[in-house]
């Protein structure tokens, strides 16, 4: 049985205050609510410190937005895999379509921090996806399997356990446009048909594949009951926490 995992990304939003009130309305929710699926939040890194306090009595996960492949080093700006774990936290995205496409991070760049994240005993969000030219032009599978092959590159079967994959299709992402849900599932499909022709079917059945592009309350219901969706990487309905509890309350009720 695979993890059910609904995330929120809040990318760069919310003041200190804002964080805190957010995480302990959900901190209060969750104990009310026998929730099945893992539930995390991406913060800003200057807040990780105080959201881990918040939940630290709670099943809620809380996971960096971004790393860097180094240990330490001169490196203005970065956070290490070994800082993450220095403070209690466990995983951390990698591979955001605004990381690739705003900040030019390529391939090996982000091989490297997936690396260097389950070198460390971290769990890895890798996040993947198509723009819109490239998904006219018919590339979306070609796009999602340079994306996986060169992502993943050299990553053994036995670390598989601690990734987590997000399908993201760029053009869907802040857009207000959502992938249809035939159009998602035909994506996740494709991205768990590669895991199995690369790392076997106990690898592909047991890893979550999660959507990411527009989710919110009002199309969770349909996009959930998809065989090879297994949870969503939300961002904007993320910031408002009754619209984060809803969407996890009706993911539980219709997977």
């Amino acid at each position: 049985m695979r993890k059910i995992i609904i995330a929120g990304n809040w990318k760069m939003n919310k003041t200190l205050q804002e964080a805190k009130d957010f995480l302990q309305k959900l901190s209060n929710w969750e104990k009310d609510f026998a929730h099945q699926c893992v539930i995390a939040i991406y913060p800003s890194n200057v807040f990780l410190n105080v959201a881990l306090g918040i939940v630290k009595n709670n099943a809620v996960q809380i996971g960096a937005q971004n790393v860097y492949f180094e240990k330490s080093g001169a490196f203005t700006g970065e956070i290490s895999p070994e800082m993450l774990s220095s403070i209690g936290c466990n995983s951390s995205l990698v591979g955001h379509s605004e990381r690739r496409h705003i900040f030019g991070e390529d391939d090996e760049l982000l091989n490297k921090k997936v690396k260097a994240l389950l070198n460390n005993q971290q769990e890895v969000t890798f996040c993947i996806g198509e723009t819109e030219l490239q998904r006219e032009n018919d590339e979306t599978e070609k796009v999602l399997e340079h994306q996986l092959k060169f992502g993943l590159k050299d990553v053994p079967a036995t670390e598989m356990r601690k990734v987590v994959l997000a399908y993201e299709p760029v053009w869907a992402i802040g857009t207000g446009k959502t992938a249809t849900p035939a159009i998602a599932q035909e994506a996740h499909l494709f991205i768990r048909n590669w895991l199995q022709e690369n790392y076997g079917e106990v690898v592909a059945d047991k890893i979550s594949i999660l959507y990411g592009g527009s989710v919110k309350v009002a199309n969770i219901e349909a996009l959930i009951v998809q065989p090879d969706i297994d949870g969503a990487l939300i961002g904007g309905a993320s910031l408002k926490v009754e619209d984060f509890t809803e969407i996890i309350f009706l993911a539980e009720k219709n997977k």
